[in-house]
Parts: C-alpha cells; structure tokens; sequence
C-alpha cells in the first residue's frame, strides 16, 4: 500500500487523552458534589446535539449540571472540563514526523463540542500538523455514521484505497473500511507506527 495520501486521524484516544469522557465527569461528580449517574445520565441525552453543534455550551451546562443552584460558577466547571485534557507525547512525536516528511494531507476526523475542540486545537497546537478539522461539531453529523466518512472522502477528493483511518473505538472504523479505506487499530505509539509502515507510511526520519 505505497500509494497512501492521506491520514485521517481520531484526536481523543489517540493524539489527546478524550475530552470529556465518563472517567473525567466521574471526577467532576466527585470534585463538584454532583449526583454521578444523575449527572451520565442528563449527558447521555445531551451527548448527539451537544457534539453536533444543535446546542451551545451553555445549553449542555443548563441541561447537565445547572439546572438548579450550585455553590459554584460555570466557568469554574467549564475550565474542570477544559483541563481534562493530556498530550499523548508520543503519538505527537509521531505525527510531528508524518507532518515534517510532507508526504500526506493529515486532517483530524474526530467527535467534539465545538467548544472543546477550539480549545484543544488551541492549547495543543493542532493546526502545525493538521491541514482541515472534520470534526462532528462542524459536520454536524458523528461517528461512526457512515455519512461522516463519505463527506471526508468527498470534500478532500480522495479515493478511499489512498487512505488511512486511525482510531481507538473498533466502531469508528468499521464504516470507513466499508468504504475501502485503510484502518487502524490505536493501542500505542508503538504499535500505531508499526502499523503505518505495513501500510507503506513513512514518517520524515524513517529514510528515504
């Protein structure tokens, strides 16, 4: 497979720790004195128009947590929320040098608030690697739904066999290998630069 073109890259799990996942609004129950399942539960049904842009942020705090008085302020759980989020350093290292070899178009094909994801393209400057952002909140529309992977292959005008699909949820990929994209797998650093060089990636130090 040397004629891959194009990377397309899930941005929680893989290059960031998730956003806000049920590990860290477990935490926020805990730090807030929410009700934890009360608190999953008002997500879970927030958790689509949320991350497709149909509500603001606001309206997900209205919804999820402030609904009644709280002994502290939005902002104070808005940057709980915010800080949440880790560098994956070595996945990083890796896509510095996919991006310093020049040789693919890397966007991001990720589901995220457009609240969030402004804020970790910003704190972790994502713009160095990625050239677009197909992200659920400017899509309107999710993974895994196969739509999501057809306008990616649409807008950028790539063939799915010149493409590859990275993610952590076994899920997300099962609709783009449908389409004939190359997918994979993310369980390390390691593994995920394995795997591109059996696909025929490499990155800028890999030689020649």
């Amino acid at each position: 497979m040397d004629n891959i073109a194009a990377i397309f890259w899930d941005v929680g799990g893989v290059i960031l720790s998730n956003g806000w996942d049920q590990s860290a609004r477990t935490k926020a129950a805990r730090r807030f004195s929410l009700d934890a399942s009360d608190l999953e539960k008002r997500h879970r049904a927030a958790e689509v128009e949320f991350e497709t842009r149909q509500i603001t942020f606001e309206t997900y705090l209205d919804r999820t947590v402030f609904f009644s008085e709280r002994p502290f302020t939005r902002d104070e759980f808005k940057n709980f929320i915010f800080a949440q989020s880790r560098e994956n350093k070595e996945t990083r290292a890796l896509l510095d040098e996919l991006t310093a070899s020049r040789r693919y178009f890397l966007a991001a094909l990720n589901n995220e608030s457009e609240e969030l994801n402004v804020y970790r393209i910003r704190k972790f400057d994502l713009t160095r690697n990625f050239a677009c952002f197909f992200t659920s909140c400017y899509l309107r529309i999710r993974k895994p739904d196969p739509l999501i992977y057809q306008l990616v292959l649409g807008i950028t005008q790539r063939a799915p066999e010149q493409c590859i699909f990275i993610d952590d949820r076994p899920a997300n990929l099962e609709p783009a290998k449908a389409l004939g994209m190359g997918t994979i797998l993310f369980q390390s650093a390691e593994q995920l630069r394995a795997s591109l060089a059996e696909s025929g990636v490499r990155p800028a130090f890999a030689g020649g």
